[in-house]
């Protein structure tokens, strides 16, 4: 569920945190383009807060700028809480990738196997479609967020309805009421769908839910202790700031509407968890690293299709994409759009430089890749060389997305988040 894009008006005060709990003055002096770039996010696209955490060689680096809370004017903190919506699907795709290293199921199996029955209907079949197919969003089966019963989240009817549960089984039917994408493995189209079928493949293999399988193998291990799946409890547990939406009808900066507490059931495995910047960077730091897979599966997951343009990113993998920067580095993670907030999560290949960043406004994420624009290349080198300078976004209109949707390939516009 996304909001829209702000045309930029008088620029609000503007609230800079150098957090520095654990960060260097070395490391702050490395990131100061890009604590520059969260400045810009608050100053021109008017977006609340935004947050920041990066490592790298230099040490570990914490930015913020805006606010957390609009009422209270609390500015944004490394350690609070907020949605990271489609980046969920990155640990649901782990815990598969690990139950096929375990010989509990092999990733060209047909989803039919495991969930007889669940895709049929208007040329959906789960015989021709495979598990890889659902990860890499290969497989054409119909987004349940285009549903026109459900888009209803995605504006005005989201508030009378921000407390409904949404059973997985019934975002599936939703999307079987449609006609496939494209015939399975012949195209690549993001579709929040498979994420939902990929979490209840985890069920029928384990047993247990997708959330305790995550909690079990993911969090624990790596002892990611502010991170969540909260089922559908509408509320963000531990220390958090508010989130803010423009949905149609409502507006960006002071018109945004507080949108904190909703079901997340109407995203699901497909975007449901709650997350902090330092638990992402952990995650993804060592997924990368190679702890959290054998290099068999990690080298599945890593391996891209093309998105044909589609997106921002050029690949994507096994709930992983890769994004190439304009100074040659490529960077590997996910984003994720959900009603009052977008994150970006992304590491190099070797897990050696990682950045996490979020904002507390579901608009201006056509304007995230500038954030990594500043992390991974102002003032540093890459393959070709040294760094162009970055050219800002110009703030534009922001548009509704739905939930977990992808974004689209950087244009002159804003977008609002949608659970993605």
């Amino acid at each position: 569920m996304s909001p829209r894009n702000a045309a930029v008006g008088p620029v609000a005060a503007v609230v800079v945190l150098a957090l520095s709990v654990t960060s260097s003055s070395a490391a702050d002096r490395g990131h100061a383009g890009t604590q520059r770039a969260m400045d810009a996010l608050v100053a021109q696209a008017r977006v609340p807060g935004v947050l920041g955490q990066a490592e790298d060689g230099g040490g570990m680096w914490h930015g913020a700028s805006g606010v957390a809370d609009r009422s209270s004017g609390r500015p944004r903190l490394a350690g609070d809480r907020f949605r990271i919506g489609s980046v969920t699907k990155t640990f649901v795709a782990t815990v598969l990738l690990q139950l096929e290293a375990e010989g509990r199921l092999d990733l060209d199996d047909p989803v039919e196997r495991w969930l007889p029955g669940r895709v049929r209907g208007n040329g959906h079949d789960g015989r021709r479609i495979t598990v890889r197919a659902l990860l890499n969003h290969t497989s054409g089966v119909a987004d349940f967020t285009a549903d026109p019963g459900y888009r209803r989240l995605l504006g005005p009817g989201f508030l009378p309805h921000r407390y409904e549960t949404h059973r997985p089984g019934e975002l599936v039917r939703r999307a079987m009421r449609h006609p496939p994408l494209f015939p399975p493995g012949t195209g690549w189209a993001y579709s929040n769908t498979n994420y939902v079928l990929a979490g209840m493949v985890v069920e029928a293999v384990t047993g247990r839910g997708y959330a305790a399988e995550i909690e079990r193998r993911v969090l624990r291990p790596l002892g990611l202790r502010r991170t969540t799946l909260p089922g559908t409890s509408p509320v963000i547990r531990g220390r958090h700031g508010r989130a803010y939406s423009a949905l149609p009808g409502g507006g960006t900066g002071r018109r945004a509407v507080d949108v904190t507490r909703l079901d997340p059931s109407l995203a699901g495995a497909a975007g449901e968890m709650v997350s902090t910047t330092g638990d992402l960077l952990v995650f993804l730091r060592e997924l990368l690293g190679g702890r959290l897979l054998p290099p068999r599966q990690l080298a599945a997951m890593t391996d891209t299709v093309p998105t044909g343009g589609r997106a921002r990113f050029e690949g994507y993998g096994l709930g992983l994409w890769s994004l190439r920067l304009s100074c040659g580095t490529r960077v590997w993670g996910h984003d994720g759009d959900i009603h009052g907030s977008g994150t970006t999560a992304v590491t190099t290949r070797d897990g050696t430089h990682t950045a996490v960043f979020n904002r507390n406004g579901d608009w201006a994420a056509d304007r995230d890749t500038e954030l990594l624009e500043a992390e991974y290349c102002q003032g540093r080198t890459g393959p070709s060389g040294a760094a162009p300078p970055r050219t800002p976004a110009a703030p534009g209109r922001p548009r509704p997305s739905a939930p977990c949707a992808p974004r689209r390939p950087a244009a002159p516009a804003t977008r609002t988040a949608s659970p993605g």
